[in-house]
Formats: structure tokens, sequence, C-alpha cells
């Protein structure tokens, strides 16, 4: 089932909508023989994630540790000839992530609203999902204006994150939301999309992978040039200049291209004063007056915002490619979890990892309270 990105709601809407969502998932799981509803180990899983409890086995221990007020809230009930109150095991929780649809599980990443105004695309490997007998598992995702990754896909093995874009963007509404992706995705076929079926726009990064129209967007005469935006940021220990020219240029063998920017950053490292210089291009549908200058650095700045809003914050403070859950489905669904306790995380009003630290004071308690579940879960 996909939901597509609807307007702005509260966030205990917000919440209600995620438990709901939870409870359409299908099971997939034999019927005979199960203790557990399917939400409620969803629910176990997505609330343990949160508490940093990233493994299997954290995540049944996760359960194991909850007093009886969390284990009614998460749905958990006497099951078996006792009437015993049980939690589950890592198996358990294994063979339903295994199971899952991938699908069903990322709608949840679109139960918050969000008014699109910029989509950032990007893909990601999960390097601890790979083996000596079988590759890593690829996802690619996309990302909103305020670092929620709003949608998933895995790219098929033996393949490229290509044709991974159509069923990304299946689930989303682009109509009039500027598309950023890095040079892989400089594709005619990519431009053609986003503009004739789906009423977007596209910023687009060319680098030497693709040698024709790097040379042809390097040789205008950026010396005459006089569109420009000039700025300057210290952080991560370095000072950044950069410098964004922007011209209007038609005459590229490229579909929709109204301008063509140089972004040149040039960055110093402040401990040791070693300098470098990078230049990209960029093109765009986006004419003139839509877009200036300092509107396209602000374009280039959210994409490469990916690297720190999302990939760094998954493997730093997720340990995700550290993590082995390898089989069936689970590395793309544990994947979507850490994303889904991300974009909840962010609403805490503070760093991700301040947020974390607030949950460790109440490992139970408090991604309970985070996702809304009532006192009482009745959606099982």
């Amino acid at each position: 089932m996909c939901v597509p990105v609807v307007e702005s709601m509260s966030l205990a809407s917000e919440r209600t909508l995620l438990l709901r969502r939870l409870a359409e998932v299908r099971d997939p799981r034999d019927p005979r023989g199960r203790c557990f509803s399917l939400v409620s180990l969803l629910l176990v899983t997505l609330c343990a994630t949160a508490a940093g409890f990233g493994s299997y086995r954290a995540m049944a221990q996760w359960a194991a540790a909850a007093g009886p007020v969390e284990l009614l809230r998460l749905g958990l009930r006497p099951c078996g000839p006792f009437r015993l109150v049980r939690t589950p095991s890592a198996d358990t929780l294994r063979r339903a992530l295994t199971l899952v649809r991938p699908a069903d599980l990322e709608v949840l990443l679109r139960v918050r609203g969000f008014d699109l105004e910029t989509v950032a695309v990007d893909g990601k490997v999960l390097r601890g999902s790979g083996s000596s007998e079988s590759v890593a598992v690829t996802v690619i995702g996309a990302m909103a204006q305020d670092g929620a990754l709003i949608a998933q896909q895995r790219v098929a093995d033996k393949s490229n994150e290509i044709p991974a874009l159509a069923p990304l963007w299946s689930v989303l509404d682009l109509q009039g939301v500027v598309v950023t992706a890095d040079a892989l995705h400089t594709q005619v076929e990519t431009a053609k999309v986003l503009v004739e079926e789906m009423g977007a726009h596209f910023v687009l990064v060319v680098k030497r992978n693709q040698p024709a129209l790097w040379e042809a967007c390097r040789s205008i005469p950026w010396s005459e040039v006089t569109a420009r935006h000039k700025e300057s940021e210290v952080g991560h220990g370095r000072l950044e200049t950069r410098v964004v020219q922007a011209v209007t240029w038609t005459s590229l063998a490229f579909p929709h291209v109204k301008q063509v920017a140089r972004v040149t950053r040039h960055r110093t490292d402040r401990a040791t004063g070693k300098r470098t210089r990078e230049t990209v291009y960029l093109i765009t549908d986006l004419s003139a007056s839509e877009a200036a200058p300092e509107m396209l650095g602000r374009y280039a700045r959210g994409h490469w915002g990916v690297e720190n809003k999302i990939h760094y914050v998954r493997d730093v403070t997720f340990g995700e490619d550290a993590s082995r859950i390898r089989s069936g489905h689970g590395p793309q669904n544990a994947s979507t979890l850490r994303s889904v306790a991300m974009n909840y995380l962010r609403t805490m009003g503070s760093s991700i990892a301040d947020a974390k630290r607030q949950i460790a004071l109440s490992p139970h308690k408090a991604p309970l309270d985070l996702f809304g579940v009532p006192t009482d879960l009745r959606l099982c």
C-alpha cells in the first residue's frame, strides 16, 4: 500500500496515523502458533531501535526488560496454557522483519505530513548486510527539506540506482517540487520523467563521468558571467567559501535545461592550513527568474546535506554500517525502522544525539511516548 505525501498535520494526529499504518501492515507469517500480533512485534522493533537497541538480540532484551505498564502499551497479552505475559525472542523478531514486505513498512516514512519544496535523492550501501556469499544491500532514499527521509527503495542486486528511481518517486507527489540528485542520476530520461510526467523541477550535478556534458559546461565563458553569489562559513574545523555563478544557457544537448551554474568551493583546514578547491557544475530547468545563483547554491547545499542529516546519523548514531542483519527483507526493513525513528527524534527539538540521550534516560517509556503509543494498545 502506497500513501502519498499529505498536508502537514499535528504531531498527535501523525502519531495516531503511525499506529494505524502499523496495524495495516500485512502479516506474512504462518497463522499457526502465533503468540504475538505483528503490530506488537513491529512496535517492539521500532521502539527498541529508537532506544539504541539495533540487533535482533538487543531488541528482544529491550522487550524482556520492559515493565508491566510498557508491556501493556506494546500490546503484549497473556497467552499459552498458563496465560503468562511473554516477550518475543530474537528469533521471533527476526522472522517478522525478514518476512514483512518492505513497501508495507516504508509507508511509515510518509506518516508525517510534508509540504514538499525540495527532495534530495541519494543512495547508500548497508555495508554490514554483505557477507562472503552475498553483496551488501543498497538502498536509495528521498530526503525532504527538513532532513526527514520520506521514501526508500532497494536497489536490485547486480544493478545500480538508476532503475530504482521510478518506484521511489511513484509514492510521492512531486508536482512543483525541486528534485536534486548527484552526477549518477544526471540522465536524459531522468530529466524527462521529472519535468514531463511528474511536473517537477530538477537541479542535477555534472561531473567528469559524462565527459561531453562536463566539457560543454566547462567551456562556457565563465569569466564573463556576472550573476554570482559568494558565501563563507566555519564548521567541522574548516573554513569553506563557496562561489556560485549562473548563466542562462539552452544550447546543451540535454532536455529542458535553462540554466547552468558553476559552484567553486574553497576549503581551508583550520588546524593544518591545508587548502583545497573543487569545482562542480549544475544544470536545471529553472529559469534565472525562478532560481538566482543564491537559490541554486542553497539547493546544492541541501543535497550535500544528505550525508550529514541521513547517512552520518544512521551510521554513527544508529550504527547502521555495523549492523549484521542480513537475511531476507531484514536489512531493508531495519533501515526503514532507523529512518522512522530518526524522523521522530527530530521532532524533539534538539540534535539527534541529544534526543537519543534523552531517550536513554527512560529507555522504555520515552520511545513509547515518542511514537504516541496509548496506555493500552487496542490495535492488535
